[in-house]
Order: structure tokens, then sequence, then C-alpha cells
């Protein structure tokens, strides 16, 4: 391959394959409104065809922005099936549009302000998305005082002035503690998020106004929760089980903790679906297959990220505008059950 052959492209290059010049090719690049949609379109794909990349350092020197949305995530949250399909639906918002992702991870041990603190002094991205939200979450508390657009998975205390999409998992408790005791479910345990946590706060909320409703003891687990290893959780609940077998349901906030769940009531030679129920939300229908027997609840975390996107780019674009807002709140048409669900508790 010729030395030519191997230039990075730029918008010249692109200039030249389109037969336009390079300002309306930037400009069709930057989502200009004065640009037409076929325009923009056809220089996106011979962008895309050519493997054209921005020069970010360039762009922020014209502009004062990146092109970049930061998703700054916890590791200890459940990659299973959450985290990774919301990274993909994130990518998926952001696609078509100038925005780029980066991912930030931290570690549990690490104090969740200095990557948020990093990108605002800064200025590596235009906006940043946040999830494990807490009521009064100093990143959020920070981001407003700083003026600086963002987005979160979960909402705060101070909701009405930022930008969020949530799943309403009051609900979501409320629903499933109704199911397991029209079940004869009596005796329920929720493995819950960390309790510091806004959706493990709403979900100790609808579990305890569904328990007395149907008049039926339930409470969360203590000394665990569904961001514990599955190690933990299975010897966590195997001494709750040695002090109280008549456990009958648990609630379980992730995939990864019903997996541990199931897997430590089998193993003390409990049947499913038969003399204990369990019931999780989940974001791939996975669980009913990996065992029939067993109730969940879809969260759609596909919408949730796609929702995400667009939000943080709102707070970007037009800041001043009120912020994007979304809510999923189950149903009953979210139950999920596997073909061979039939089975009914003991009498």
């Amino acid at each position: 391959m010729a030395a030519r052959d191997r230039k990075k492209p730029t918008l010249k290059t692109i200039s030249e394959l389109a037969g336009l010049a390079v300002p309306t090719v930037s400009r069709a690049l930057h989502d200009a409104p004065d640009i037409g949609a076929e325009t923009k379109q056809k220089v996106r794909r011979i962008a895309a065809e050519i493997g054209y990349v921005p020069n970010r350092a360039g762009v922020r020197l014209k502009t004062g922005k990146t092109n970049v949305i930061a998703l700054i995530l916890s590791t200890e949250h459940e990659i299973l099936n959450h985290t990774a399909r919301m990274i993909s639906a994130i990518a998926g918002g952001l696609s078509g549009t100038r925005y780029h992702l980066n991912v930030t991870p931290y570690f549990p041990k690490d104090d969740p302000m200095v990557p948020v603190r990093y990108v605002v002094e800064n200025r590596s991205a235009d906006a940043v998305i946040l999830n494990q939200v807490r009521p009064e979450d100093p990143r959020v508390r920070y981001l407003l005082d700083e003026e600086f657009p963002f987005a979160t998975h979960g909402r705060s205390n101070w909701r009405e002035g930022h930008a969020y999409f949530d799943y309403d998992n009051e609900t979501f408790a409320d629903l499933a503690v109704t199911r397991l005791a029209a079940r004869g479910r009596r005796n329920v345990v929720v493995v819950a998020p960390p309790i510091e946590q806004n959706y493990a706060q709403d979900i100790a909320i609808g579990t305890a106004r569904a328990a007395k409703t149907a008049g039926i003891a339930a409470r969360i687990a203590k000394d665990v929760t569904s961001d514990d290893s599955t190690d933990r959780i299975a010897a966590t609940l195997s001494a709750m089980l040695d002090r109280d077998p008549t456990i009958d349901g648990i609630l379980c906030a992730s995939t990864t903790a019903a997996m541990a769940v199931v897997a430590t009531l089998e193993a003390r030679g409990r049947v499913l679906g038969v003399d204990v129920d369990v019931i999780a939300k989940e974001a791939v229908n996975f669980l009913t297959l990996f065992r029939p027997q067993m109730l969940s609840l879809s969260e759609d975390v596909v919408r949730a990220g796609d929702f995400l996107a667009k939000a943080a780019i709102r707070a970007v674009e037009h800041p001043t505008a009120p912020p994007l807002q979304g809510l999923e709140v189950p149903d009953h048409s979210s139950f999920r059950t596997g073909p061979d669900a039939g089975l009914k508790p003991a009498s």
C-alpha cells in the first residue's frame, strides 16, 4: 500500500469523495440545521466507509466541545445482563450523532467523585451519565453546582433539576411480593441493593406496602445485598435458612443474585416452584430459561440507555430547556414465566 493510501482520512478526503466543499462537510458532520438530511446521510456514510475520525483536540479548540459523552460506571454493578446491555444501548442512542461514548469505570473502594471531577475539571467530555444514584448523591450535587450537563440512571432527591431515566422499583417490589403472596408464600426475604442507593429504598417501600396488604411477612435480608459476590449471597442465604427454614419466597434485585439464590436452594433440596419461589427482574429473558419455574419481570434497559443518550445530548445542546426525564413502570404484562412454569406450591 502506498504511503498516500495510509494517510489518515480528513475532511478534505470526504469533501473530494462527496463532491462538496470542506465547510459543508464539516457542518454536515456537526448536524447543522441548514444542511439537508440527504447531504448529512451521504457525508456520514462516506466518513464511515473511509474510517474518518475527527481530531478531538482540534474540535475542542474550535468549538469548546469534545463531542464525547462519558458513562461513569462502578465495576461492582451486575455485568451479566444489565450493564453490558446498558453500554450497548447508550452507544446505540448516540449512533448517527456527532457524539461518541467513553466508558469510565471505577472500583468499589475508589472515591466515586474522582472520575466525575476529572471529567469536569479537564473538560474531557461534554456530559456525563451516572448510575447507582443515591438520594443525596454528592456527584449529582457537584454537577448541578458546576452547571455541567449530565443524566442519571436513577433519581436523586434533586431529580426536578436534572435529566434521568429510572425503573419504578417501588412498583416492581409491590408486584413481585403480591405475586408471591398469591402463590401462597407467607415468609418472604428480599435480597436488595445496598440500602444507601435510591432504588434500594424504593424496593423496601414497595415490599412493605405489598406485604401489609397481603398480610404476609416480608423483610430485607441483612448482611447481604444484590451487589455482593455469589459466594457471599449463597453463604448468607444458607445461614438464614438454617435459622428460619420456613422462608418460602425470595425476591432478588439482580439476575446474578437470583442465580446464586436458586443454586443455594437446590443444594439444600428445596424444590423451586413447589415449596419455594424466587422472583427477580432482568434485562434479558434469561432466568426463566435457566429455570422455567422461576418468576421474573422484564426491565427495558435498551429503552433506558437510548433515553439517557438523548437526555445527555439535550443537556449539552439545550442547557436552559427542561431536562428530559423518563420512568418505566412495570405492570402485570411485565411478568415472564418459563415454558414449564405450571408447578404449584405445596399446600
